[in-house]
């Protein structure tokens, strides 16, 4: 009776450890399914992947439906994706108040505004936002040229972006976006595409500059990790044409790991210029390795997140970083 009593005990413990075990086992999935959720959510809002960002969002507020922090983040995403009525909609629900949110619900009915004002009609493909006084014309003719370079790179890379691209129409150097920038600066892309209104005067001036700020948003839209600043400004030179074809510009050669970081901080025109042409040069030498090369340049960006920077250009057109800065 003894034995049957502690075989039955065993038994029963053992239930109770295995029972234990897969209740800690599915809080530690659950835990690690979380941790992803928010993981991903910030690497999507990081790269202005707004759909993405909103699903991963979403998703954690299923669990944590009360999370301010979350309801936060969700006002921002609605705003980003320019759904701005529905914004607003939803910061009115909300039973708390904080000043970001405050912002949120100001900015929404101001750019509703302005797009009423200007008899903007809501762009595919792009979200307007506009400082000073720009004419209908000069917003028409951006967003004309925006399509046309919209269509052309979707079908150069068989890839559309999932999200809407913020275009700034701006006069004042406050919405140039963070810090100072040289005067060789023309447009550009931070994330936002700034254009300076005074830039629509010359169609000459102003269509290349914008077929080349647009790879950068389609660049950025292909891929969350950091690529080297020459294959960023490389491809967006072979896009917009502007330089091709133009001599070496005098100066001593750069180094690989000045190719590698913003040009941006360069304040010599001479030294931007030379930086320039290295990059579009090592970006069409690396497209003629491949036979369908727009795409091999797509998947290879794509890759970079997983691969580093070698090991994916080495399987996309069989060369390395160091080998194609050499063969220039």
């Amino acid at each position: 009776m003894k034995k049957i009593f502690l075989i039955a005990f065993s038994f029963f413990l053992l239930l109770s450890i295995a029972f234990n075990f897969k209740k800690i086992h599915d809080e530690n999935q659950k835990t690690e399914f979380h941790n992803q959720r928010v993981k991903e959510a910030q690497e999507c809002m990081d790269a202005k992947q707004w759909k993405c960002a909103e699903n991963n969002i979403r998703s954690l507020l299923l669990d944590s439906p009360e999370n301010q922090n979350l309801q936060l983040h969700l006002a921002g995403i609605l705003f980003e994706e320019e759904r701005y009525e529905e914004c607003i909609r939803y910061i009115e629900g909300l039973q708390f108040e904080h000043a970001d949110l405050q912002y949120l619900l100001q900015k929404s009915k101001q750019l509703i505004r302005e797009k009423q004002e200007l008899g903007i009609e809501n762009s595919g493909h792009f979200r307007l936002e506009f400082e000073g006084n720009p004419t209908r014309m000069d917003v028409m003719e951006a967003l004309s040229v925006l399509e046309v370079a919209y269509d052309s790179l979707g079908g150069l890379f068989h890839f559309y972006p999932e999200d809407k691209i913020h275009i700034v129409l701006y006069k004042s150097s406050e919405y140039q976006g963070i810090g100072p920038r040289p005067d060789w600066v023309g447009a550009v892309f931070d994330g936002k595409l700034r254009i300076p209104v005074g830039l629509m005067q010359s169609r000459e001036v102003y269509r290349p500059i914008l077929f080349h700020e647009l790879t950068h948003a389609f660049v950025r839209a292909m891929t969350t990790s950091n690529i080297p600043i020459w294959m960023n400004e490389g491809i967006a030179q072979v896009i917009d044409g502007s330089k091709t074809g133009k001599p070496r510009p005098a100066g001593k050669t750069p180094t690989l790991k000045e190719l590698q970081t913003p040009f941006i901080q360069e304040s010599r025109t001479e030294k931007a210029e030379l930086l320039y042409w290295y990059s579009e040069k090592m970006v069409q030498r690396l497209l003629s390795y491949s036979a369908e090369p727009f795409r091999a340049f797509r998947d290879c960006l794509q890759d970079i997140r997983e691969l580093g920077i070698d090991s994916s250009l080495k399987r996309h057109f069989g060369i390395s970083e160091q080998e194609l800065f050499q063969a220039i």
